[in-house]
């Protein structure tokens, strides 16, 4: 089903319903969905005119059949629980690389650190070729052991209602998951990576899992740090991200058809204004453009930031400084793949996994003081990845034919900050580094690989933190909402409750503003539903 297969700007059918969700982006969808499946009346009301928010895809580049996920890429924190109870014709792919980082060796030669998700002695050979010995390969395989282990305690619990912090501890029984409670929730992160993990490069390709879009350093007091990267290894209970098959929007459509089908009403170009609950019941009050509308609700689910909410309910936001992003997305379209410096291997091996460039450990430590005090990096920490490698079906036969392909980049350690005076100028030379960052790890200039669109522009797209916030309400630029949780209740009042619950009884947190929320998961979007229905 295409996301504008279900755009729909009627008039709601009726003056009340079960429950009201504001915004369509996948967690909405995924409350919607087990809502409606159980004789719920549902109202969705989405401001943008398609649906699926942060997750959704776009043809970007005029002339081009091609549909790139605009905001979110991969996948590894959306339960196959969820997919199962709601039937969902969605998959994801392995890619056949994990990670690719390139460097030179000390004869001066390119090489690439490859972690392979398919062969297991190329990695331990690629670790050996970078270090010499296997202090590398044993502390990494180490810290895996660590992760899964933890992921063992953590993954099952997500999708019930909050636990106690003691709780989780008296759950750690082997002295395995007990090492890892202390090097993930006690310490932080920085100081396991440096225990065990010699080399430099490496400690960047870890740290990076506790890095990505938001704003910190491996020994940050307030362990923002350790608690994105749980996120980042405890998907499924392995960390592995995989491919969307049909990109984000394959996700979406499976959601919304799901939804549709069991009588949910899916209202798109429609601005929530306000929601009312001094009356017995919530009312929410939204606009079309043209006619203002009210409708009576049993319950509120928003899917939205901290300051949506706030504005809808008439208080204030509490901004911590740990909820400000830090993200550049750039999307691409290649009439072929550059071919990479690094010998021995091929560009299909290089960017089919995440392409990290400029992400040392003491790299991204500079970068990050930097960008502490408003600075652009020089150079910006980024990864990429290629798409249509592992899943072309996003993309026309005959661009694939022609070799064309797709692809997403990530950038680190560029904050809200950084763009907060002379924005436009400061997203252009974002846009110098980065492209002069690809032609120093690519064999050929890297704009020479790059598609031109029927006017003659790149077809290359960036977005700040402050593009994210003004086109998909992601406060602060922030990717996950605001500061990610931890998995347990912070206080023993939450325990044996949702997460998802606010100061205003029929009101509740349907999207990653949620604790547990975060990343393209569903989760707090089923546990706004378990909620009401439990």
């Amino acid at each position: 089903m295409d996301n504008q297969a279900v755009a729909n700007r009627q008039v709601p059918r009726r003056a009340r319903y079960d429950a009201v969700v504001v915004g369509a982006g996948h967690n909405g969808l995924v409350a919607a969905a087990y809502l409606a499946r159980a004789g719920r009346s549902v109202l969705v009301l989405e401001r943008n005119e398609a649906i699926g928010g942060a997750s959704v895809s776009a043809q970007l580049f005029p002339g081009y059949d091609v549909w790139i996920s605009r905001y979110a890429y991969l996948v590894s924190l959306f339960p196959q629980t969820i997919v199962d109870e709601l039937q969902l014709d969605f998959a994801t792919r392995r890619r056949a690389t994990a990670s690719f980082t390139p460097y030179t060796d000390r004869a001066g030669v390119p090489r690439g650190l490859v972690l392979s998700n398919v062969d297991p002695a190329r990695t331990r050979a690629s670790f050996r070729e970078l270090s010499g010995d296997d202090r590398d390969w044993e502390g990494y395989q180490r810290l895996l052991a660590l992760e899964q282990s933890l992921a063992e305690l953590v993954w099952p619990s997500l999708l019930e209602p909050l636990r106690s912090k003691e709780d989780f501890q008296r759950r750690a029984q082997t002295p395995l998951q007990r090492e890892a409670w202390r090097a993930f929730v006690e310490r932080p992160v920085g100081e396991i990576i440096e225990e065990m993990i010699p080399h430099d490069l490496v400690r960047g390709l870890i740290m990076t899992d506790g890095k990505i879009g938001v704003f910190t350093h491996p020994h940050d007091p307030s362990l923002i740090q350790n608690r994105c990267f749980l996120y980042h290894v405890i998907g499924g209970g392995t960390g592995e991200w995989r491919v969307p098959v049909g990109g984000m929007r394959a996700l979406v459509s499976a959601l919304a058809g799901d939804a549709l089908r069991h009588g949910t009403e899916i209202a798109t170009g429609q601005t929530v204004t306000r929601v009312d609950v001094t009356g017995p019941c919530p009312t929410v009050c939204f606009r079309d453009g043209q006619r203002d509308y009210t409708v009576e609700a049993g319950d509120v689910l928003v899917n939205g930031g901290p300051s949506t909410l706030a504005a809808l309910l008439g208080t204030t936001a509490n901004r911590l400084p740990t909820d400000e992003g830090s993200v550049i997305k750039m999307n691409m379209l290649l009439r072929r793949l550059p071919r990479v410096k690094a010998q021995g291997v091929t560009s299909a091996e290089a960017f089919c996994g995440s392409f990290h460039i400029d992400e040392g450990y003491e790299q991204m430590n500079l970068a990050y003081q930097r960008a502490s005090g408003g600075e652009l990096p020089d150079p910006i920490p980024c990864e990429i990845y290629c798409h249509t490698l592992t899943d072309d079906s996003i993309m026309a036969p005959e661009l694939r034919e022609a070799g064309y392909h797709t692809l997403t980049l990530f950038a680190l350690d560029v904050p809200y900050r950084v763009f907060s005076a002379d924005h436009d100028a400061r997203k252009e030379l974002a846009k110098r580094r980065i492209l002069a960052a690809l032609d120093r790890v690519c064999d050929e200039p890297f704009l020479d690989c790059l598609a031109r669109d029927r006017h003659g522009e790149l077809c290359l797209e960036i977005k700040t933190p402050q593009d994210l916030e003004r086109e998909v309400g992601l406060d602060w630029g922030n990717i996950f909402h605001n500061s990610l949780s931890w998995f347990y209740a912070d206080d023993q009042e939450q325990v044996g409750r949702w997460g998802v619950e606010t100061e205003f009884l029929h009101v509740l947190l349907a999207g990653s503003s949620a604790l547990r929320g975060g990343a393209v998961s569903g989760i707090p979007g089923r546990n706004a539903a378990m909620a009401l229905l439990r």
